[in-house]
């Protein structure tokens, strides 16, 4: 079980950043591009990996252009355990009633603004989605993670992205481990989405610091992870 650090995690969820890169450090093939393209060359092993983390953790995080893109069901495969707690920050709620994210097979959290439109939420709440309003115009990630630790018993949080997601919860001081599943590619191009985008570093001194924990083979896929350093 990868172990999470909790000295930072007072009133909210420790939170770990999962997520497949390749050399250069990108998601996808492109912009746009669901990242399963590149995920169908994970080995088993690190797939069984994927998913038993998933188990291990009481909610599962990704941004609503993943959900639009990808269209993941978010859920345990491959290994015994429960389907932790989907959590969807989207500011107008505007996400597709049929996405694979709305399964019965776990429950799914949308957290968004006074932005979005009755109509929106109404219609997520009638398959069965759990609405929660964080902020006026900006889902706050903040007070998200804070209402998941305190009213959704949420001591656990897995990120899976994608970039703009990431990079603020990075921004915000909101990450605690990162395990990355290295994938043997070189994709190239200055548009193709990276590991944390929506955040940049204006001098040494804004840099995210990290410390390597371990590192190991997993199948064919070297895995590595990350504290996330105060």
């Amino acid at each position: 079980m990868f172990t999470m650090s909790t000295a930072k995690c007072a009133g909210r969820p420790t939170v770990l950043v999962v997520s497949e890169i390749t050399i250069d450090g990108r998601l996808t093939i492109h912009p746009g591009c669901s990242s399963k393209e590149l995920m169908q060359f994970m080995s088993h092993e690190a797939e069984i990996l994927l998913h038993k983390t998933r188990a291990e953790c009481d909610a599962i995080m990704v941004g609503a252009n993943t959900i639009r893109i990808d269209n993941s069901f978010l859920t345990v495969r491959h290994v015994p355990g429960k389907n932790p707690i989907r959590v969807i920050p989207s500011a107008r709620c505007n996400l597709s009633s049929q996405a694979n994210v709305f399964s019965p097979d776990a429950r799914t959290i949308i957290a968004t603004t006074h932005l979005a439109p009755k109509e929106a939420i109404q219609v997520l709440e009638e398959i069965g989605a759990e609405i929660i309003i964080v902020g006026e115009t900006k889902v706050d990630l903040h007070t998200l993670l804070e209402r998941l630790h305190v009213e959704y018993g949420v001591n656990r949080l897995m990120l899976e992205g994608g970039s703009s997601l990431n990079g603020q919860m990075f921004s915000l001081g909101l990450v605690d481990n990162v395990l990355l599943i290295h994938m043997p590619f070189i994709v190239g191009g200055n548009e193709t989405p990276s590991f944390v985008g929506a955040f940049s570093s204006t001098s040494v001194h804004d840099l995210v610091r990290l410390q390597l924990d371990q590192s190991y083979m997993c199948g064919s896929n070297l895995i590595t992870e990350y504290t996330v350093l105060p």
